[in-house]
């Protein structure tokens, strides 16, 4: 492996660093009404769509996850209620890192600056970035790109705003759907994919994989 070391560490925040918690709560808020056999294939399209609410212009996340667990409803035929979305955008500020994380972060961030850019809302991310035990050079948020992620504006919106082109960074991420695709499309070449479980990975996008954030100093020489 050809060690590469960037001006900048970019990352996605829920799921690869901070635990994402949304399939646990629904299996908690959905239990009465959805047969334990059924519920993976719930929480899978509850997944669709805020995928689907992210695609088009900017709306505030607390309307991305209210559009999708009221059409998730609608599709499984079962009444909306909307104090049960309101908890998950509630939670979000809530929600601790992966316990690889600290330590692997606290091995980088002395030697390169770590950048963030995430789905989320500003007045979400900073409790969640408080928790991860390292300092972040930037946080950009969808709220600032006036974008989400997998839209390439969100990313263009990061590279503009440190002054950066594609060759400096090293984006990391547990999604290809959501991150490693797009910094693809965009032209960064360095990629690490975090496999966290979330979705499958694909050779073809030529990035590095590593099982947790604890391999990631590895892939930069630290």
């Amino acid at each position: 492996m050809t060690i590469f070391r960037p001006k900048y560490i970019t990352f996605d925040c829920y799921g690869t660093l901070t635990r994402f918690r949304m399939g646990e709560m629904t299996r908690d808020i959905f239990a009465d009404r959805i047969k334990p056999e059924q519920m993976d294939a719930f929480i899978a399209d509850f997944s669709a769509y805020r995928f689907d609410e992210v695609l088009g212009d900017w709306q505030p996340y607390e309307v991305v996850l209210k559009n999708a667990v009221r059409r998730l409803c609608k599709k499984w035929g079962i009444q909306y209620f909307d104090h049960e979305a309101q908890q998950y955008y509630d939670a979000v500020p809530t929600w601790a890192p992966h316990e690889d994380v600290p330590a692997g972060l606290a091995k980088i961030a002395k030697e390169i600056p770590l950048v963030i850019l995430s789905n989320a809302s500003d007045n979400q991310i900073q409790k969640n970035v408080a928790l991860l035990g390292a300092p972040f050079h930037r946080v950009y948020t969808a709220q600032q790109a006036q974008a989400y992620k997998p839209r390439l504006k969100a990313f263009e919106y990061m590279l503009d705003s440190l002054n950066a082109n594609p060759e400096d960074l090293l984006h990391v991420s547990s999604s290809l759907r959501y991150d490693l695709m797009s910094a693809d499309d965009l032209g960064i070449k360095n990629k690490v994919f975090v496999n966290r479980g979330h979705g499958p990975g694909n050779p073809a996008y030529n990035y590095v994989e590593i099982a947790d954030i604890g391999g990631l100093p590895g892939v930069v020489g630290l």
